[in-house]
Parts: structure tokens; C-alpha cells; sequence
């Protein structure tokens, strides 16, 4: 098809050219009598008959009236006779020999009537570009083709001949990958199933958040099918006009058949996949004709017709009814956020064809990307890659990798952003508070990285290191989470005396985890195991809208005093913490001043006297949270 629309494109461009051509032809035949009348001095019949007496004229060319006189010093002159008169008459008349004039060669042309050969090009030109016009239009890709055939599908093919993904290329995804397995089995042998009386389902709906590889699933089952691949948007169907979606539907399922076996893939169907009859205003008429379309070409397969229709949402709760039901959507596979191994083997994938260098440990960096998709983590090697190059390397080491996910999760660094000593000063404090008390408590993973490095919108970060993906959280957990986002702030009340605005995401974050424990965990003693309040979402636009309160005020008073206790106890226990161990706090804070990054043995060094009486040595048995988005991120995922 790109070939094709290439072709088009340069005969739209060569026609053009040749248009353009034509004209500049016509304007200079119309121009070059103009310019050559300009250099010729016009004279009268009575000179014209001198200087043939004189022997001054060579030749006389008679254009109808015109006369065009050759002279003998190589200049020529006009002249005009009078109409229906000869001109040997009239040159006999005014006293010319028949000797002088047997020295002069007269000859007679056909005279060109510029008037109407203007007058011509007049209508003939406007025509041309008209016609012109059309042609490109018609041929001109992405617009001329589609200027009267608003009725095509869109969808961009794939033929089963060209190199493909295959599921050698996905990682991460096992379970989806078996279930998509039956799917390659019947396109290659769909006999085998019908011989048991088995019917592949039709549509396959495709489930995940972003990120995690459901485009690139759906292309690695028509790489492994070697069948002829279609893929396009959900919103590729709507258009201005009423029925235009309906009818690319038609076209888009017409040239499936014709190329059966094959996979439709519809990537984001909620664009037209919405549930009917729902939303603030009413309907729309475009999209849910749209959809009536979709649904009765699916129930139009027949049990010959080798076409699966793969779609992918990753808001599977506002499809319509009839989009899920058995016989159409009738098989959900979910995509998840890729769990240790998962990102461990995406790595390895997306390593492949670049040069590590020999201290590469992928199985660390995949426990410090915990919550990346599997986009993420290909940004991540990217990332790498630019890095190593831009410092003039010839292989990724560990440093390039660590970078690269610093600056997927915060950003780049920020080293023309402008500190005074004081700004830098409580910022080293700040983040040291945060270091002392996530190494002192025995309930959170081993610290990672200290920086007062600015990124994005960050002025440092404090990670830890975690050692497993988890689900399920303790409450001694996210109490020990809390006491951590309030490390920062307590360093900053000891050692400066006051605070600033620093801990004002730590402060965010700590809230809205506290009030979950209360109100949605039911980690309230006081409360007890209930769960307040409850949200609403209106299917039409998709997202949250309003939170409603199944509780009264009294209760919404104690649910406030249990947020405000949870975060007091961390605070004061954060408090404890910090000034019991002030002087590796002063020492870490010293070293971040003048180092600006710490991480390793050189941190594990500064902290080794940090540790709580009553505390355990660490194992790794049911450690790890998610990686703290910037300082003030310290929390599980909900």
C-alpha cells in the first residue's frame, strides 16, 4: 500500500509539472510577438518605396495586412497596406521600377491572429487547471483519494510475507501468549479444530494499561499465523458525517474476507466500542451506528471464514454490552504490569543488538523498575543507549542504565537550576532525613540512592532497592512507609530548626495513604474494618466524577482524627529516629553537600552504626514497595 500511494504521489507531482510547463509554454508564444514588435521601428508605405529605390531592402514578408521588411544593415522595420489592396500595386503606384522591385524578395505567410489565440487560452486555462486539479486530488495520498471515497477503510495491511513479530519478541506476557497460542493454531490448522467440533472465538479483547504490549501482542499472533495483518484506530472509523464510520466498517471486514485467513486488529474500539444510551446529552448518532455496524459483521462469520478480530482497551468497563457477549468479544486476555521476571526477560529482549558492558546486571536493574511497563523499560534501554553514546562510550555500563531509569521515572538532571548554600544545605538535610530513617527501619526495603540532584520537578529523591514485587501489604508496611515520607521533615524540624516547603509532597502523599488505611482498609482499631464512602463514574466520560458519602458527619470527624493520629505517630516516630541517630545524619548530609549523589558502599558506609535495637537483621522474605516516584511518592500502589 505504501508503494502504491508513492506511485500516486509522483504521477500527482509529474502531472503538476507538466501543467506547469504548458503554461509557461503558452505565455511565451503570447509574449514573443510583443517583444519583438517593441524592437522594430514601424514606417510608412512611402519609405517602404524609397528604400527599395535606394536598393536599401532585401526582402518584404507580407503577413495579411502586416508587412515585415528586411533591410540590408541587418535591422528589420513594420509597415501595413491597405486591406483588399496588392502590394506590388501599391509600391507600382508610388513610383517603384519593376527592376527594383525583381532585387526584392516578396514573399506571402499566413498571419496569426494573436487576438484569438488569446482569447482561446482564456477559457482553455482555467479548464486545464480544473482538470488538473481533479486528477491530483484523486491521486494525492491522504487526501485526494480519500476527497471522494469517504466510505474506504483506513486500516494499514500487513502481509503475512514480510518479517514479522513473533512471540520470540514479547516478553513478560506468558500467560497471554498461551491463550493467544489456540488462535495461532487455528489459522495455520483450522481442520484440526473443526474436526472436534471446536469453534475459535471470534473476537479477542485485549486488556491492560499502556504500555504493556498489547499492539505488539496482536502483531506477534500474525507473525506466528503468517497470515495478512490489519490494524487500525477505533477513531479512525468516526468521521464528520453520519454513516461514513458504518460504511469503513464494511470496507474494513469486505477486504478481510478477501484475504482470509487474517487478523483485524482495532487498537483503542472504546473510540466506538462505548456503551449506547449512556453519558450527559444523549447519544451520538455517528458513533453508534458505528457500532451497530461492528457488531453485525461479526455475527456475518461464517464457519469457512478464517478472520479474527483482536481489539484492545484498557477501559473494558465502559464497552458496550453487546461488544462482550458470547459470540462476538467473547474472550478477554489481560496484560498486566510485567512482575520481576516479567521485566527481567523484557530487558533481555529489548538488550538484544546492543553492547553491554561486562558489568551489566540486569536482575538489579529490573528490581529498581518496579511498576514499569514494558514500554517503559524499552524507553529505559533507549535511554541507556543515548547516554553511552553522548559520553563517548563504545558499550552501555551499569552507570548509563541506573541513569536511564533516573531519568524515566523523574527526568533529566537539572544542574543549571541556581541553589544558595541554605537551599542546598536543607535539601541535604531533607533527603538525609529520609535515608536515616528508611536504613533504621526494619520494615521497608534496603536503601538504594541518595541525590540532591534536582529532576524535573524534584530538588532530590531517596530510593530503595526492592528486593520482590508484592500485592498485598502489611500494615506494619505502610505505617513504616509513612514514618519514611516523614523522615525529611523531621531531619528538617532538628536541624534547621523550623521547616520549609519541601516536605509538601511527602506531606500529600502521606495523607491520602493515611486516610486509605482508615477509610478503605479497614486499619482503624478505632473504626474497625468498614469501608467509607464510595465512587461514581458516569460510562460516557470515562473517568471518576464524584466520591459520594455513605457516612455521617461524626463518623467523617473520627475518620479525620484517625488520618491526623496515623500521620502523627509516623511524624513522632520519624522524629525519634533522627535525632537518635544525628550524627550519621549530619555525616550523610555533609557527604550529599559535597558529593551531591551517594548510593552503594559509600552509602552503606555513612549508615552502618544506623540501626534500631529492638530491630531484626533484614531478609529478603516479604520485602519490597513500589520505587518512590520522586521524594514525596513513598507509598505501595493502591
Amino acid at each position: 500500500m505504501k508503494d502504491g500511494n508513492k506511485a500516486r504521489e509522483k504521477e500527482g507531482i509529474l502531472a503538476t509539472k507538466v501543467f506547469a510547463l504548458a503554461v509557461v509554454f503558452f505565455l511565451l508564444i503570447s509574449f514573443f510577438p510583443t517583444v519583438a514588435s517593441a524592437q522594430t521601428r514601424e514606417v510608412n508605405l512611402n519609405w517602404v518605396a524609397q528604400a527599395i529605390k535606394a536598393g536599401e531592402v532585401k526582402a518584404i514578408t507580407v503577413q495579411g495586412n502586416d508587412l515585415l521588411i528586411s533591410l540590408s544593415d541587418g535591422t528589420t522595420a513594420t509597415s501595413r497596406k491597405e486591406s483588399g489592396v496588392s502590394l506590388l500595386q501599391t509600391l507600382r503606384d508610388l513610383g517603384v521600377g519593376e527592376q527594383e522591385l525583381a532585387n526584392v524578395n516578396i514573399s506571402v505567410q499566413q498571419s496569426t491572429d494573436w487576438s484569438g489565440v488569446i482569447g482561446t487560452l482564456l477559457w482553455v486555462v482555467p479548464v486545464l487547471i480544473l482538470v488538473i486539479l481533479f486528477f491530483s486530488l484523486m491521486r494525492q495520498p491522504g487526501t485526494g483519494g480519500q476527497a471522494f471515497t469517504f466510505g474506504r477503510s483506513r486500516a494499514r495491511e500487513i502481509t503475512g510475507n514480510r518479517p514479522q513479530v513473533t512471540f520470540s519478541d514479547v516478553a513478560g506476557v506468558d500467560e497471554a501468549k498461551q491463550e493467544l497460542e489456540e488462535v495461532v493454531g487455528f489459522l495455520k490448522q483450522p481442520e484440526r479444530f473443526r474436526a472436534l467440533g471446536a469453534r475459535i472465538p471470534k473476537g479477542l479483547l485485549l486488556i491492560g494499561p499502556p504500555g504493556t504490549g498489547k499492539t505488539l501482542l496482536a502483531r506477534a499472533v500474525a507473525g506466528e499465523a503468517r497470515v495478512p495483518f490489519f490494524s487500525i484506530s477505533g477513531s479512525e472509523f468516526v468521521e464528520l458525517f453520519v454513516g461514513v464510520g458504518a460504511a469503513r466498517v464494511r470496507d474494513l471486514f469486505d477486504q478481510a474476507k478477501r484475504n482470509s485467513p487474517c487478523i483485524v486488529f482495532i487498537d483503542e474500539i472504546d473510540a466506538v466500542g462505548r456503551q449506547r444510551g449512556t453519558g450527559l446529552g444523549g447519544g451520538h448518532d455517528e458513533r453508534e451506528q458505528t457500532l451497530n455496524q461492528v457488531l453485525v459483521e461479526m455475527d456475518g462469520f461464517d464457519q469457512n471464514t478464517n478472520i479474527v478480530v483482536i481489539a484492545a482497551t484498557n477501559r473494558p468497563d465502559i464497552l458496550d454490552p453487546a461488544l462482550t457477549r458470547p459470540g462476538r468479544f467473547d474472550r478477554r486476555v489481560a496484560l498486566d504490569i510485567p512482575d520481576l521476571r516479567g521485566r527481567l526477560a523484557i530487558l533481555t529482549v529489548h538488550s538484544k543488538g546492543k553492547p553491554l558492558a561486562s558489568d551489566i546486571d540486569l536482575e538489579r536493574l529490573a528490581r529498581q523498575t518496579p511498576g514499569f511497563s514494558g514500554a517503559d523499560l524499552e524507553n529505559t534501554m533507549n535511554e541507556a543507549a543515548l547516554l553511552a553514546a553522548r559520553r563517548g562510550k563504545t558499550k552501555i555500563g551499569m552507570a548509563e542504565l541506573e541513569e536511564a531509569v533516573d531519568r524515566v521515572v523523574l527526568g533529566p538532571e537539572r544542574r543549571s537550576r541556581l541553589l544558595t548554600p541554605w537551599e542546598k544545605k536543607a535539601t541535604a538535610f531533607h533527603e538525609a532525613g529520609h535515608a536515616v530513617v528508611a536504613h533504621a527501619l526494619p520494615d521497608l526495603d534496603p536503601l538504594h540512592k541518595v541525590s540532591v540532584v534536582a529532576r524535573g520537578v524534584s530538588g532530590g529523591h531517596t530510593r530503595l532497592l526492592p528486593m520482590e514485587d508484592r500485592r498485598l501489604w502489611r500494615r506494619s508496611q505502610l505505617a513504616a512507609i509513612l514514618t519514611f515520607a516523614m523522615g525529611g521533615l523531621a531531619a528538617e524540624e532538628l536541624m534547621l530548626g523550623e521547616t520549609t516547603t519541601g516536605p509538601e509532597s511527602d506531606l500529600e502523599q502521606a495523607t491520602r495513604m493515611a486516610r486509605k488505611m482508615v477509610a478503605e482498609y479497614g486499619m482503624s482499631e478505632r473504626l474497625g474494618p468498614v469501608v467509607f464512602g464510595h465512587r461514581e463514574e458516569f460510562t460516557f466520560l470515562g473517568r471518576e466524577v464524584a466520591e459520594g458519602r455513605n457516612y455521617s458527619d461524626e463518623t467523617a470527624a473520627a475518620i479525620d482524627e484517625e488520618t491526623r493520629r496515623l500521620i502523627g505517630e509516623a511524624r513522632n516516630q520519624a522524629r525519634e529516629i533522627v535525632a537518635r541517630f544525628r550524627e550519621e545524619l549530619e555525616r550523610l548530609a555533609e557527604a550529599l553537600i559535597e558529593k551531591e549523589t551517594l548510593q552503594g558502599e559509600e552509602l552503606e558506609s555513612l549508615l552502618a552504626g544506623v540501626r534500631l535495637e529492638s530491630e531484626q537483621p533484614r531478609t529478603e522474605q516479604g520485602k519490597g514497595h513500589e520505587l518512590p516516584r520522586d521524594v514525596g511518592e513513598h507509598r505501595p500502589a493502591a
